[in-house]
């Protein structure tokens, strides 16, 4: 399990290296597969149950299974990509969510993006904390909201910030402790948060925070 699962995690960071306008879900299937393939392992979605490709990609309102096909992806969009392998007699499954993005799209579109993923899977946000601009400076603009909201920043070619937001159970409201840094919910609701920092290039975003 753990090769499968290691082979899994490697071609998911492959194949969320090409996401990027312009580039068809066929081509990221294509990619994928040849890499199972030359591990010497098996893609299992292909022909499971008549599934016809090597890897599900589920573009904007598709909630999963997403046959790859020839439409490009464009500024905005957002997709999960799904990658389970056969390897050594066991599957490893993995899939992870990935925002196509590059120079001069608006920067709220990224909290449009993640409001509209935490809704379909009934969380909410915290509206709290954003995302920041990093690198020589700790915290600088863009600020990056992660709700809707009507912010007139665009991304600005070779840019670095974060995306890290907070996703509740219950309701978003925040207590923040007298020692005026811990913050939990008002209602006693699980949070979770999860962090990466983004580089814009000419092709779209890179995601510098993987190994």
């Amino acid at each position: 399990m753990r090769a499968s699962c290691k082979l899994a995690a490697q071609v998911l960071q492959h194949a969320g290296s090409l996401v990027r306008p312009g580039v068809t879900t066929d081509e990221i299937d294509a990619a994928v597969h040849a890499m199972v393939i030359a591990a010497g392992a098996y893609p299992s979605p292909l022909n499971y149950g008549k599934f016809p490709k090597s890897v599900c990609t589920s573009v904007n309102e598709c909630l999963c299974h997403g046959i790859p096909d020839s439409r490009p992806l464009k500024d905005g969009d957002i997709i999960n990509i799904d990658v389970t392998v056969y390897l050594n007699g066991y599957h490893g499954d993995t899939s992870a969510m990935f925002y196509i993005c590059g120079p001069d799209v608006p920067v709220r579109k990224i909290g449009e993006a993640v409001q509209e993923v935490a809704k379909r899977h009934k969380f909410q946000v915290s509206k709290d904390f954003i995302g920041h601009g990093v690198g020589k400076v700790f915290h600088a603009r863009p600020h990056v909201q992660h709700v809707r909201n009507l912010d007139m920043d665009k991304m600005q070619l070779n840019s670095t910030f974060t995306i890290e937001p907070i996703l509740v159970e219950g309701s978003p409201k925040m207590v923040e402790w007298k020692d005026n840094w811990t913050v939990v919910t008002a209602d006693g609701g699980l949070a979770a948060q999860m962090e990466h920092t983004l580089l814009i290039t000419p092709n779209g975003a890179e995601v510098l925070t993987v190994t």
